[in-house]
C-alpha cells in the first residue's frame, strides 16, 4: 500500500513541474504571432480531442441514439467556440446540452 503513495507523489510532482516551469522559465512577453496563436487554441482542440473519441466510440457501437447527445453538444460547442466563446462557457454549455438532450431520450 505504501508504493500507491510513492506512485502518487512521483505523479504530483511530475505534473506540478510540467506546469510550473514554463512559467518560471519564460520571463519575457510572448510576441510570435504563430505560437500565440497555437496557444490560443489548445484549450479547444484539447475539449475537442476529448469529445470527438467518445462520440466515435459510441457510433460504432450501432446505436446511434446513444451518441446523440455527444454530438449534439459537439456541434453546439463548435459553434460557441467558433463564435468567441471563452472555453469555461463552451464547456459548460455543452455539459449542459448533454445533460438536457438526455433527459429527453
Amino acid at each position: 500500500m505504501n508504493k500507491v503513495y510513492i506512485y502518487m507523489f512521483i505523479m504530483a510532482v511530475v505534473t506540478y513541474l510540467i506546469r510550473m516551469l514554463p512559467l518560471a522559465l519564460i520571463k519575457k512577453k510572448i510576441t510570435n504571432r504563430f505560437f500565440k496563436s497555437f496557444l490560443y487554441y489548445v484549450p479547444f482542440v484539447t475539449l475537442a480531442v476529448m469529445t470527438f473519441p467518445a462520440i466515435l466510440g459510441k457510433i460504432e457501437t450501432g446505436n446511434l441514439l446513444s451518441a446523440l447527445p455527444e454530438a449534439v453538444a459537439f456541434v453546439t460547442a463548435m459553434i460557441i467556440a467558433y463564435c468567441g466563446g471563452s472555453l469555461p462557457i463552451v464547456a459548460t454549455v455543452a455539459c449542459v446540452v448533454v445533460f438536457v438532450v438526455e433527459l429527453f431520450i
